[in-house]
């Protein structure tokens, strides 16, 4: 019997100044296995655009299941289940909600939950760049790429979100979730439902929906360092029980985190720490059942 082998190589890149606030950052990736690999990919106050010039990736998320090449996934609020197996290549870039709104000139939240394909944005400088970047020779050529593409579309921008809703944002991103939607709505002189109205429009998610995706986001930082992308948060790469996490994020107590975790994860925080941190795969009855497969 042939022995499972899986190999990756990871490179990580930041944008150019110019897209700060916009973009977090660049991941090049390559994998390959000879088994499936299975992975849960919960709610982050992120868009994740995945330019791929490998084969399909298998996804189950609310929309249903979909084998996508290069696609931009938008704010979720439950849990996407991803699989593969052979190869996977390609670039990853992180977008924030308000560099989405502004980049792709769409309200965010027609996006919400979703993982269109590329050319389905109707944004040619994104759709052209699978191709382009699969014939580049390296890394940096394929990040000054992505680069070049998202400046211009910056230069384009018909719009840029409001001053209120980027400090809105701002303020959740500051508080971990913790701020409310009074203090939002007094802090922009608005009223909650024209708050509502415009957070949601360019954001993706209503205010108080993403106060509790950057909560749990926080959380799972805390609890799965090998996650966390900026340098804030290398600098609290230290253990910490659930309980610890659950008290420092402003859950109520050790279960409410919990159900927390069950209602965007999918599972406890023990076996979500279990799956990413010690590469725990996802059962395959739990897989099964959820069926990745594309539609016929």
């Amino acid at each position: 019997m042939e022995r499972a082998e899986y190999r990756a190589e990871y490179v990580d890149a930041r944008p150019h100044p110019a897209l700060a606030g916009l973009v977090r950052r660049y991941v090049g990736y390559v994998e390959h296995s000879t088994t499936p690999v299975r992975r849960r990919q919960a709610p982050v106050g992120a868009l994740t655009l995945i330019i791929s010039f490998g084969p399909p990736l298998r996804m189950l998320g609310p929309a249903g299941p979909s084998a996508p090449g290069s696609f931009l996934a938008g704010l979720h609020d439950a849990v996407v289940l991803t699989e593969f197996v052979g190869l996977q290549r390609g670039v990853q870039v992180d977008l924030t909600p308000l560099g989405g709104y502004t980049l792709l000139g769409r309200p965010m939240d027609e996006l919400v939950n979703r993982a269109p394909a590329l050319d389905e944005l109707a944004v040619p400088e994104l759709a052209r760049l699978p191709e382009r970047l699969a014939e580049d020779p390296g890394w940096p050529q394929r990040f000054a790429r992505v680069d070049a593409a998202l400046l211009g579309l910056l230069a384009a921008a018909p719009r840029l979100p409001d001053p209120e809703v980027r400090w809105a944002w701002q303020r959740l991103q500051r508080t971990g979730g913790a701020a409310g939607v009074a203090e939002l709505a007094d802090g922009t002189g608005w009223s909650r439902r024209h708050l509502l109205t415009r957070f949601r429009a360019q954001v993706g998610l209503a205010p108080k929906a993403a106060a509790r995706v950057v909560r749990f986001e926080r959380a799972v930082r805390l609890l799965v360092p090998a996650l966390t992308a900026g340098p804030a948060d290398r600098a609290d790469r230290t253990d910490r029980s659930i309980a610890d996490v659950a008290a420092r994020c402003g859950y109520a107590d050790h279960a409410h985190l919990t159900r927390e975790f069950r209602a965007l994860a999918g599972v406890p925080p023990t076996a979500y720490v279990a799956e990413w941190q010690a590469a725990v795969p996802i059962p395959s009855s739990q897989v099964a059942a959820a069926d990745l497969r594309s539609p016929a």
